[in-house]
This record gives C-alpha cells, sequence and structure tokens, in this order.
C-alpha cells in the first residue's frame, strides 16, 4: 500500500516537470509507472539470484526490488529533465 502512495506522489512529479518541459503529462506518467513495475520484477529476479528464495531473505529481496524501482524512476526523471524547457524552444 505504501508503495502505491510512493508511486502516486512520484507520478505526481513527475507529470510536473513533463508539463514544465512541454510534453504530455500523461505519457510520462504512464511511462514511469511502466519502467517503476519493470525495474521492479527485474530487481526480484536478480535479489532471488544474489540472495536465494528462502523466508530467511525475503526482506533482502523486497529492499532490493524497491530499490529498483526507484531507479526506474530515476531514470525517468533524468530522461525528462534533460530535455530543454517549454519557453527555450
Amino acid at each position: 500500500m505504501l508503495e502505491i502512495i510512493l508511486l502516486i506522489f512520484l507520478t505526481r512529479n513527475i507529470g510536473k516537470i513533463a508539463i514544465q518541459k512541454g510534453e504530455k503529462p500523461g505519457i510520462w506518467k504512464l511511462l514511469t509507472v511502466l519502467l517503476w513495475i519493470v525495474c521492479e520484477i527485474i530487481g526480484t529476479f536478480l535479489a532471488v539470484i544474489l540472495y536465494g528464495f528462502s523466508p530467511d531473505n525475503i526482506f533482502s529481496i523486497i529492499a532490493f526490488a524497491l530499490f529498483s524501482a526507484f531507479g526506474g524512476y530515476l531514470i525517468i526523471r533524468a530522461i525528462l529533465t534533460n530535455k530543454p524547457d517549454a519557453h527555450q524552444r
């Protein structure tokens, strides 16, 4: 549940940046959610490979997956912030 709330706040942030850059915010919000999910899945698989799948390692796997998901958000934010502002075009 906390992850969904965090994702809502992060997509709002991406939407504000997209508007500033003169881009459509809906597309960037969708890309943020999709990349979040993809990076979380990839992070889960990597964590299972690194730590092994056992009840003792579940916290490490979840933490690794969430950090990977946040990395997906950071990728989208970096792409969007490197675009020129709308008034500079």
